[in-house]
């Protein structure tokens, strides 16, 4: 893949804000061709030091809440000014995933990069703690680290150079998160697929200097990328009561008959 918007940004302070694989470049991928319209009001949920918030408040024009429990709001606000943001565009917010105070149908959307793996492998998280916030409609973009086909009964000797086994549960394949996600009733699925992006993520944070880093790079240089992979989640908050029809019309420059969904008072 071409990741023409990242390529925009200074590789000195990507490699300074990022905490993993390179987040930029996944979330060109997840959002190519996302359905969030310009100016909606987006939380970017476990937004670190807020190099993915003011990618997509650049790259995408959304007003975006910076979300995050670890990093200090204030360190984030002044590199977001020194980003040419305003309050206006960004706003860094201190704030637990598990316990989120915003009011209710707040946000037009949620993305969330490298992170949803640490607080959304409970099954009950997206009804209870992440969709009250987001209107009916809503679209919620998600990338987690994964495995190609989960291999929790016997790592591979690459993977445990890195990381133990209790980090390792952090990381699960696509069967595993469609069985978490399907169990949701207040959210239909667009898409739960491999993500082109991989090693090149990985091979971009192996340079990085940092203990982190280093770490991870005993792993990644023995070939631990053909047993991981990224994984795009892509929900959308379903409407009260949805009845879902069926509408078809004719399109007279194709000349065919078109079949499209309508959800409560929105077609796709």
């Amino acid at each position: 893949m071409k990741y023409k918007r990242t390529e925009k940004y200074n590789i000195d302070l990507v490699n300074e804000k990022i905490m993993g694989p390179n987040p930029l470049k996944l979330e060109e991928e997840l959002m190519d061709g996302n359905k969030i319209k310009e100016g909606s009001q987006v939380m970017d949920l476990g937004s670190g030091q807020g190099i993915t918030s003011v990618f997509l408040v650049k790259e995408y024009g959304f007003k975006v809440y910076a979300t995050d429990l670890w990093s200090n709001p204030e360190d984030n606000k002044k590199f977001f000014s020194e980003m040419g943001l305003t309050d206006k565009e960004i706003i860094p917010v201190k704030m637990d995933a598990t316990d989120l105070k915003y009011e209710k149908e707040f946000f037009d959307a949620v993305v969330s990069t490298d992170s949803y793996n640490y607080f959304g492998r409970d099954d009950k998280f997206l009804d209870e703690k992440l969709l009250p916030f987001v209107k009916k409609g809503g679209y919620i973009y998600i990338v987690v680290p994964g495995m190609k086909k989960d291999c929790h009964d016997n790592f591979p000797d690459e993977l445990l150079l890195s990381w133990t086994p209790e980090q390792l549960d952090y990381i699960h394949d696509i069967k595993y998160w469609n069985n978490i996600i399907s169990k949701s009733k207040d959210c239909e699925i667009i898409s739960i697929h491999e993500m082109e992006s991989n090693e090149e993520c990985w091979n971009d944070w192996i340079k990085c200097d940092n203990d982190y880093s280093k770490n991870d790079k005993k792993a990644i240089d023995a070939g631990a990328c053909k047993y991981l992979n990224f994984i795009a989640i892509i929900l959308r908050k379903k409407w009260d009561n949805e009845i879902v029809k069926i509408v078809l019309f004719w399109n007279v420059n194709s000349n065919k008959l078109i079949k499209t969904f309508l959800f409560g008072n929105n077609m796709i």
